[in-house]
């Protein structure tokens, strides 16, 4: 497992199995983000299956499925509520991290200015400079 924390509220990180919720509720985590469309790759978990672990350790479970490589405004409309809302701390995965990552900037930069957003998702290792149009975009929306 390679969780990487955002800040004190939010940690993504790629792929995990199931038997990676018992140290994630452990750890000290309170909700378990899918942002990984089931059958999305060959012999990946079933969320049903991690949702049951999350459950038998005390975690809430979101499933909020997002398309890779194309995070819609309308996912983070529907991210930034849940996360919001989310008991915390949250750890959220993907596929590698990148998704959950670009979701948590772009509803993040309706409250932090730019370069604070790329500086967290930098030091939590996610290059995501190429975003700042959107980013603005988002800021300037809310």
């Amino acid at each position: 497992m390679d969780i990487r924390k955002i800040d004190d509220t939010i940690s993504v990180s790629p792929q995990i199995a199931v038997e990676d919720v018992a140290e994630i509720a452990r750890l000290g985590f309170k909700t378990l983000v899918a942002n990984r469309p089931d059958h999305e790759e060959p012999g990946q978990p079933a969320m049903a299956d991690i949702e049951k672990a999350a459950a038998e350790n005390g975690l809430k479970f979101v499933y909020l499925p997002v398309e890779s490589g194309n995070v819609t405004d309308e996912d983070v409309d529907r991210f930034a509520p849940m996360i919001q809302d989310a008991d915390k701390p949250v750890m959220a995965f993907c596929r590698s991290g990148t998704r959950c990552t670009i979701l948590w900037a772009l509803s993040s930069a309706r409250e932090l200015d730019l370069e604070e957003v790329v500086s967290r998702a930098y030091r939590a290792g996610y290059d995501i400079r190429g975003l700042a149009p959107r980013i603005i975009q988002q800021a300037e929306k809310h």
